[in-house]
């Protein structure tokens, strides 16, 4: 009669063994609580010109708005650049207007007589010549006198052959080449009072968008070039945590799903978050989260954007995650 008795107790303590063990494997399976940390974006901020700081207006730790200026470098060789960039646009502009309407007809006018003027002289210079020539053959002159004739004429044809073809090129206009030439100046000196412009709104470096200044790399004097880092920005807008779920509770963190979240620091308080990105990519378990037990385990990366964070969070603190469902 013991011995049934034993046997009974010892099936029941079997049965409940595996009862329990299903049920705690079964509740560690639907536990919607993750583990995460704070992960606060950094910006780091530079003048994209170079030249000397003339004033620096924050320091480390100031909270910045976007659009808030943080540093200026003296303007006055970025003005004197672009008021040398202005003038050079200007003056290349009236060139370009005037080759593509072509020669005033004032000028054209001047063009023709100045070719009647050559006309008229060399011949003069034919008449002279044939003076010349008639009176050698009569022994009235010297062969140097004709000769001085003779060359004078030649000027005179050259200087007519000179008016006439400036004369027609002033009826044709510019040719297509130069024009395309002046064309092309134009654009490029207009290109360079663009970056000129551009260089002058550079000189003010502003913040891109709401943070905290975490350090500050210049002072005022200092020589800086293009692309120095000047500010490194802690960004208050969003705040993220990263997180790691295993496979079982990945249902429980769809994108879009919504959380609450705790940090140990303030004292039970709740905040609230979406999930917004969900890895498509299994890993294993990151150093920073894994315990013993973790070690081998799969998990996919979440990340939460924590809707109400206040002063409280910082970069790195340990969160407590739990589903909203």
């Amino acid at each position: 009669m013991n011995k049934k008795l034993i046997g009974v107790v010892a099936v029941a303590g079997i049965a409940a063994v595996g009862y329990f063990g299903f049920f705690a494997k079964h509740n560690t399976a639907n536990d919607a609580t993750i583990y995460g940390n704070v992960d606060i974006r950094e910006a780091t901020l530079a003048f994209r010109t170079g030249g000397r700081v003339a004033e620096v207006k924050v320091d480390e730790g100031t909270i910045v708005k976007k659009g808030d200026v943080l540093a200026r470098l003296d303007p006055e060789p970025l003005n004197n650049n672009l008021q040398s960039a202005t003038a050079n646009v200007a003056a290349l502009a009236a060139r370009n207007a005037m080759m593509h309407q072509g020669f005033r007809q004032e000028d054209i006018e001047q063009a023709k007589a100045k070719v009647q003027a050559a006309e008229a002289a060399l011949v003069n210079a034919e008449k002279q010549l044939a003076r010349q020539t008639s009176l050698v053959t009569e022994q009235a002159t010297t062969q140097h006198l004709l000769d001085d004739v003779r060359s004078a004429r030649d000027q005179a044809s050259a200087q007519l052959k000179a008016a006439q073809q400036q004369a027609l090129e002033m009826q044709r206009g510019y040719r297509k080449e130069e024009i395309a030439e002046s064309d092309a100046l134009l654009a490029q000196a207009r290109a360079n009072l663009a970056n000129a412009q551009l260089a002058v709104s550079d000189a003010v470096l502003v913040a891109a968008s709401d943070g905290i200044v975490l350090t500050r790399a210049i002072e005022v004097g200092t020589m800086v070039q293009s692309g120095t880092v000047a500010f490194n920005l802690s960004l208050t807008k969003p705040v993220w945590v990263r997180a790691y779920v295993p496979e079982p509770q990945l249902g429980r963190y769809p994108a879009g799903a919504h959380v609450t979240l705790e940090t140990d620091s303030t004292s039970g308080k709740q905040y609230h978050g979406t999930v917004g990105f969900v890895s498509p990519t299994a890993e294993f378990t990151p150093k920073s989260v894994e315990t013993t037990d973790l070690r081998t385990s799969l998990v996919y990366r979440i990340r939460i954007v924590v809707d109400d964070a206040d002063a409280q969070w910082r970069q790195g603190m340990p969160v407590t995650i739990r589903s909203a469902k």
